[in-house]
């Protein structure tokens, strides 16, 4: 089984479900890991407002996100740069994926590559 957790969920939204949906994303990463399954996360659209506030210790999705950083392929490039987040994923170290060359963008994540390689989708 592979799997490819896309978090999605916007921390500017204002309300407890996009920390909710993050959470749940990176926790289900968690749960793949522990059972020796095959996971990457991938952080796109307003997702990747998250790069910054999760590498912060005092965050509370923090000691999380240590435990499955090592699963983290990184935050759509494009994304990042229609939602301002471009300096904060690359201060957060995360890669910024551009696989998909959609025109007008500087390149986002391939979902049907990840198919392709036999990973399963799931958002958050």
């Amino acid at each position: 089984m592979k799997t490819a957790i896309l978090i999605l969920s916007d921390p500017k939204s204002g309300g407890e479900d996009a920390l909710g949906r993050m959470f749940n994303g990176l926790a289900a990463a968690y749960d793949f890991k522990q059972k020796g399954e095959e996971v990457t996360i991938l952080f796109q659209g307003a997702g990747t407002r998250w790069a910054n506030l999760i590498t912060q210790e005092d965050h509370p999705a923090h000691p999380l996100y240590l435990q499955v950083q090592d699963k983290i392929a990184g935050a759509s490039c494009g994304c990042a740069e229609v939602f301002c987040s471009t300096d904060e994923v690359a201060a957060s170290g995360l890669d910024l994926i551009r696989d998909n060359p959609v025109p007008g963008t500087s390149g986002l994540p391939s979902l049907p590559k990840l198919l392709g390689e036999g990973y399963s989708l799931l958002t958050f």
